[in-house]
């Protein structure tokens, strides 16, 4: 709908990033600037927020800190793990979302999230088309797992990418310096793709990688993966250092790390961790060998002091991008990567949109022509993917040695 005049919501969903609030701080940034957008709101803990009406008014905010957001790991609103019913089943969570939006005459929305948040985005979108209230809803792209269906890459994806690739090749230095054996088993995010892990590879690019990767894409044999990692051992000084994805799975379907799989997340998801001390005690139990399980855990999706300038970048410009379409008159889209190449034939990326009911619940995973034969690392095509996507450095400002991250006031909007 072009011409709209009104209000705009921006929320965050689902896991955090390094460059979240990148996309938060292009969408605030031009928001503020779009004559058609009488305000901008930010909603606390993302839909959540909005059901309870407690959201920001992001105009009270100073354009320094909204501009340090580029540089803030996390989510500076708040996230939440939050689904939503289908609304022939149950529209009593939608009703309250239209109610606020009428109330704050809200015709602008925007949500920045993976798989499940594109769920809720187009569930919001198909209801307000579905009684005719005028919005314009558009989906900002975000995970670290990289597996959005239609885009090229994720934005938080590259900065994660180059966090593990950096780790790995300290891991690798520190755990070769004695004169004894160790195996080293990296656990790395991943619940059903293996772009993440897969990453491990670009340390491998500079000589100080992984000797095997294992991807949830490939199932995983256990007799394999102890035959090949005797292998590296007897050739090694019996030092190997392994990759594995938390989400790998036996052939029938049932994860390594099942054991330690105790809970589901709000969207049915196994909670997974534990797999490198699984992992772990299997090959000290078999091959009689020092083992050092590692996981990396929450480090990997914040650590924001190796950040990706090309991803903080093109974060913010994704949320540049939804505000001007959106203004435009798009809605029910969500915002993609498309790669391309500049004059001098070097790695360039533009924004497009495609139909927000595309990406929602939809995966996409590392090409099994990528993965080796055996299964137990990634061909040079992944190189050649991520590689461009992890260039440039991009970080806070220090203060006292520490970096300065945005500090928000979130004074909260509030029309009574």
């Amino acid at each position: 709908m072009k011409n709209l005049k009104g209000a705009c919501m921006f929320g965050q969903s689902g896991g955090p990033t390094s460059v979240i609030n990148s996309s938060a701080a292009g969408v605030f940034t031009e928001a503020l600037k779009q004559g058609n957008i009488t305000a901008v709101y930010g909603a606390e803990h993302g839909i959540v927020g909005i059901l309870g009406e407690k959201f920001f008014d992001i105009s009270k905010e100073d354009p320094k800190e909204i501009e340090l957001l580029k540089y803030t790991p996390s989510s500076a609103l708040g996230s939440a793990r939050y689904k939503l019913k289908d609304a022939d089943v149950d529209d009593t969570d939608y009703k309250r979302i239209l109610e606020v939006f009428k109330k704050y005459d809200i015709r602008y929305f925007f949500y920045n999230g993976g798989n499940d948040s594109m769920d809720t985005c187009n569930k919001i979108s198909k209801y307000l088309q579905s009684v005719g209230y005028d919005c314009n809803v558009i989906g900002v792209p975000k995970t670290i797992d990289n597996d959005l269906y239609g885009t090229d890459h994720c934005p938080g994806y590259a900065s994660a990418a180059k966090y593990i690739a950096n780790t790995i090749m300290e891991c690798n230095l520190d755990a070769k310096v004695y004169n004894f054996g160790c195996v080293c088993i990296i656990e790395i995010m991943g619940r059903n793709a293996g772009w993440l892990t897969a990453a491990a590879a670009l340390a491998g690019y500079k000589g100080l990688g992984a000797d095997l990767i294992y991807l949830p894409e490939v199932p995983f044999d256990m007799a394999k993966f102890l035959a090949s990692v005797k292998n590296v051992c007897e050739k090694n000084d019996n030092k190997c250092i392994v990759a594995v994805s938390e989400g790998l799975r036996f052939a029938d379907g049932t994860y390594v790390s099942e054991a330690k799989a105790s809970a589901n997340d709000t969207f049915g998801h196994a909670q997974l961790g534990g797999l490198a001390q699984v992992l772990a005690s299997v090959v000290k139990e078999k091959l009689g060998v020092k083992v050092r399980p590692i996981e990396l855990s929450l480090l990997q999706r914040c650590g924001a002091h190796l950040a990706s300038k090309t991803d903080v970048e093109e974060a913010f410009n994704a949320g540049v991008f939804a505000v001007k379409s959106a203004c435009a008159g798009e809605t029910d889209k969500m915002v993609i990567f498309e790669r391309t190449t500049d004059d001098k034939g070097n790695y360039a990326c533009k924004n497009v949109l495609m139909p927000l009911e595309l990406a929602a619940n939809t995966e996409k995973k590392v090409p099994l022509d990528w993965i080796t034969a055996d299964g137990s690392y990634v061909s040079e095509d992944f190189i050649e993917y991520a590689l461009p996507l992890i260039q440039g450095d991009s970080k806070a400002p220090l203060e006292d040695g520490l970096p300065r991250f945005a500090r928000l006031k979130k004074v909260y909007a509030n029309l009574d």
